[in-house]
């Protein structure tokens, strides 16, 4: 009998059972492993068919070809990795309403921008959350927060907070079930809107007249043109892309189902990366606000699945055999 433990960056995973040759990959008997984060842990029985690799010192890899998991929501895991991808530009901003240019300038949500995020929960409440991702901004936020309020799993959504030590000790969860029922939700400045530089604050119509409308609209919908002392879109997409690769997109590989809530020029430019576009397609993207965009991830490519139409659309849940039984599981739950 040993027990390991499998360290990597978002948990631990404790392996108990018997192993006939400890050094390279053999078979178990009736073993279990329990995976542990700071977000959540979960107890996984493996059977006898299942096999272990096993290299002291080393990352180890489990595979079983058949599990049972304890979760209070329903599980979408399949025999193959296939994770639901949730993109979502934030509701009506106050400078929306305005027509400011923001950028990065801190503005929350109007009234009908809080109404359109709700809305976009209801489109989506049936589709598995693991995992947020949002920008900085309080408007993509409230976004997020407000989404999940119509989820029919009804787990909380909790912004991590791992500023600094003292941040995280003082945020820390200290009842398992109640995290269990949360949903992590992290924030990162990647994802924030396109800086505009001297224009943020301004009138855009005010800022068409002053510096005349084909300087402005080479300003907003070039690739590579930035405003004065501000980013172009190909700034933007470097860090918003770069911090998909290295964050976002290993949570999906993982079969983490995640929804990120952001901006129409980060939106755009990760899903520039998703289809392959080129600069000239990008900057004819149009991403409506509060309307959520659905990706499947399987077998190392995205494919795009439009936006949902409501919790009961047949269609979405046709696309894919995981999600399709996520939602039996999920209305066995709730009925």
């Amino acid at each position: 009998m040993v027990a390991t433990a499998f360290r990597h960056p978002v948990g631990i995973i404790q392996l108990h059972g018997s192993l006939s040759d400890a050094g390279s990959a053999s078979r178990c008997g009736h073993s279990s492993f329990r995976f542990i984060s700071k977000n959540f842990a979960v107890d996984v029985a493996l059977l006898r068919k299942g096999y272990c690799s096993y290299r002291q010192g080393q990352q180890h890899v489990v595979r079983a070809l058949s599990s049972q998991a304890q979760t209070t929501c329903p599980s979408s895991s399949s025999s193959h990795v296939e994770s639901a991808l949730i993109l979502i530009r934030h509701g009506e901003s106050m400078w929306n309403e305005k027509n400011l240019f923001t950028g990065c300038v801190d503005v929350p949500l109007t009234k009908r921008g809080v109404d359109e995020a709700i809305e976009a929960g209801k489109r989506i409440s049936n589709i598995p959350v693991d995992m947020i991702y949002t920008s900085s901004l309080i408007r993509a936020q409230m976004t997020a927060m407000l989404t999940m309020t119509q989820h029919h799993c009804k787990k909380v959504p909790i912004i991590m907070h791992n500023e600094n030590r003292q941040a995280k000790a003082w945020s820390q969860i200290y009842s398992e079930d109640t995290e269990k029922q949360s949903i992590p939700v992290i924030t990162a400045w990647q994802l924030n809107e396109r800086m505009y530089g001297e224009l943020q604050g301004l009138n855009k119509l005010e800022t068409a007249e002053r510096y005349g409308k084909e300087q402005v609209h080479e300003w907003r919908r070039s690739y590579n043109s930035p405003p004065p002392n501000g980013e172009s879109l190909e700034m933007c997409s470097h860090r918003a892309v770069a911090y998909f690769k290295d964050h976002i997109q290993p949570q999906l590989q993982s079969g983490r189902h995640v929804m990120v809530a952001a901006h129409g020029n980060s939106l755009r430019s990760i899903i520039m990366y998703l289809e392959r576009l080129t600069s000239l397609e990008v900057v004819n993207l149009e991403l409506p606000t509060g309307l959520p965009l659905l990706y499947i991830y399987k077998e190392g490519k995205f494919m795009r699945r439009g936006s949902p139409v409501g919790p009961t659309e047949a269609g979405v849940y046709a696309y894919t055999e995981s999600l399709a039984l996520y939602k039996q599981k999920l209305d066995e739950k709730l009925y």
